[in-house]
């Protein structure tokens, strides 16, 4: 039942052209090259493969569909990229993942205008990610139960999902939860533009990512479709500006006719631990947020309503209702688009850069390294996927506050000659040509350099402040978090310690390096008053293996550490000022100034 079936005024159309305009500066338009032909040629060698006649191979067919951001008409490209485009592999049911992963890969290996070609079989939905003609492009993979697969398929038909195992279930949703929610929003152009402006808003403010626990792109998708539906006549600056009053869900659940999952936190305890449930609209209802944890819900949240209070919601026992903290969405910026609205202040003060690393005197850095460009591609495609595992293992250290993981990781080539530059580098530290860490391990200066290729993803650590009257200490110990996670990388069944190296390890807000700081206002940036410190932490420089990490040693990742004083539990440890009764403190709704 729509709120409001009220036609935007002259004054939200004028709104709406400044908003389309601040979008077109931002980049929004791309071409998406076509991989039909290489599907439909890889679907024939299989079914050759596989002794099918020359006339059932040709006739096998495949398909490629395109869905997410693209298939709903607000990809972008230029200035300001959204993300990867989205596309479905459909093949015939005698064509296996493992070709998919194997020839296809080969396939696509051999066509010069493929670069950043990585595999991630293993994921939770499987994907080939790879840049075709410079397009940065997902290409996840489904196996129907079918002996061909014609131009003419619609995926909409749900007795297509029969006897599909979960995860050409998951890949296949993708195209029809797509489908399904242009087919529920009444006005599409408003929905594309609105979706333009939210998407990019969330991008600024460093909260989109499903990988690393925010909201990814269906679930913004979903939540303004939803407003779309309450107000089917506004335009898209009128959309944004409204408060969204009912939970998001664009239809009811349907039970369906086949023996498949379907979204139930009645019947299923994951499904009741999801923390901001928004359900996917296509047979099987799916929740797409399962990756948001405490701490990335905390800081959403503080997005939302910059900085008032979300009490009432904590307190909320219909899994659904938690859905209504959207209610509130964009509240932390609604003076603004008021101003926007009525005194035309420009919509690009909408989109402000995010404050992440000004925000936080803590962080720690993990740091995946790798020998050759197609090894870390794997390697930290893999890290990246298991962050928002350390940041749950975080939540559950007495006296941290917050885990808020940043959504993308820093990526660089570093040229080196010694050991000890290795060393360095593997750690985040980067000297200049020639220069060497450690003078006694040194070689000629003629030797050539070798190389090795980094990504650093960051995670803000906030600490409860000093509180007044407070007595004693108490400690924050990092390194059980820092250990299970190290090993649940290295248990990866393609890992390699003579090639691969990872680094957990804590720094200050005045360590950051340069490449993280652009545009960052430095005077914002957390430093310790009057000169104390706000939590010890024993950053000596050890002699030849770090403290509190693991790194490449001569080649190999290894564990090995000095035991730390009793005192100082390492590099990953914090000794914090606060009452000695005083309990662990429970993640907020609203994040407190670090």
């Amino acid at each position: 039942m729509p709120i409001s079936e009220a036609f935007p005024t002259q004054e939200d159309k004028d709104s709406t052209e400044r908003l389309i305009q601040t979008l077109k500066d931002q980049g929004l338009e791309v071409v998406l090259g076509k991989l039909d032909k290489m599907v439909k040629e890889f679907v024939y060698t299989i079914s050759l493969r596989r002794n099918h006649p020359e006339s059932i191979a040709r006739e096998a067919g495949g398909k490629i569909f395109t869905f997410g951001s693209y298939r709903l008409g607000v990809h972008g490209s230029g200035k300001f990229k959204w993300s990867d485009i989205d596309t479905l592999c459909v093949v015939p049911k005698h064509v296996q993942r493992e070709d998919f992963f194997e020839e296809m890969y080969e396939m696509l290996r051999r066509r010069p205008e493929v670069t950043e070609l990585t595999a991630v079989p293993d994921a939770f939905t499987p994907v080939i990610g790879m840049k075709f003609s410079e397009i940065p492009i997902d290409l996840t993979f489904a196996r129907l139960g079918l002996s061909s697969v014609p131009d003419t398929l619609d995926l909409s038909d749900d007795s297509l999902l029969r006897n599909l195992d979960d995860r050409c279930i998951r890949s296949v949703n993708g195209s029809r939860v797509t489908d399904e929610i242009l087919r529920l929003v009444p006005n599409i152009p408003a929905f594309r533009t609105a979706l333009r402006c939210v998407k990019l808003w969330a991008q600024r403010r460093a909260i989109y990512s499903n990988m690393m626990g925010f909201l990814g792109g269906v679930a913004w998708a979903m939540l303004v479709a939803r407003v779309c539906q309450l107000y089917p006549n506004a335009c898209a600056a009128t959309i944004i500006s409204r408060p969204w009053p009912q939970p998001v869900l664009l239809k009811p659940i349907e039970e369906g006719p086949l023996q498949v999952r379907v979204w139930n936190p009645k019947l299923y305890p994951a499904d009741k631990a999801h923390k901001m449930p928004i359900i996917t609209p296509a047979y099987p209802s799916m929740c797409s947020t399962h990756n948001v944890t405490d701490s990335t819900k905390a800081v959403m949240l503080s997005e939302f309503k910059d900085g008032k209070s979300f009490e009432t919601f904590e307190h909320m026992t219909n899994i659904f209702l938690v859905l209504s903290l959207m209610v509130y969405f964009l509240d932390s910026a609604a003076d603004l688009v008021s101003r926007i609205m009525v005194e035309r202040t420009p919509w690009s003060t909408l989109f402000v850069k995010d404050d992440f690393f000004s925000r936080y005197r803590h962080y720690l850095q993990v740091i995946a390294s790798s020998d050759t460009e197609e090894r870390h591609l794997r390697w930290s495609g893999f890290v990246e996927s298991r962050i928002r595992h350390l940041v749950t293992k975080l939540e559950r250290v007495d006296n941290l506050v917050l885990a808020h993981p940043y959504i993308k990781g820093f990526s660089k080539v570093i040229q080196y000659k010694t050991a000890a530059e290795k060393e360095d580098a593997a750690h985040g530290i980067v000297h200049t040509a020639g220069a060497s860490a450690d003078p006694v391990d040194t070689k000629d200066d003629s030797s050539e350099s070798e190389t090795m290729y980094t990504s650093v993803y960051y995670i803000g650590l906030c600490i409860p402040a000093r509180q007044a009257g407070s007595t004693g200490h108490r400690k924050m110990d990092l390194f059980r978090p820092k250990d299970e996670f190290t090993e649940m990388l290295k248990s990866w069944d393609k890992f390699d310690a003579q090639s691969m190296g990872i680094v957990v390890q804590h720094i200050r807000s005045s360590e950051l390096p340069s490449e993280v700081l652009d545009g960052v206002d430095l005077k914002k940036t957390k430093r310790s008053k009057s000169g104390k410190k706000s939590a010890t932490v024993d950053t000596r420089p050890p002699n030849k293996k770090r403290r509190g990490s693991v790194g490449q040693q001569g080649g190999a990742l290894s564990d090995a550490s000095p035991a730390p004083p009793a005192e100082t539990p390492g590099i990953l440890s914090e000794s914090l000022p606060v009452a000695t009764n005083e309990a662990p403190t429970a993640v907020p709704s609203v994040i407190p100034q670090a």
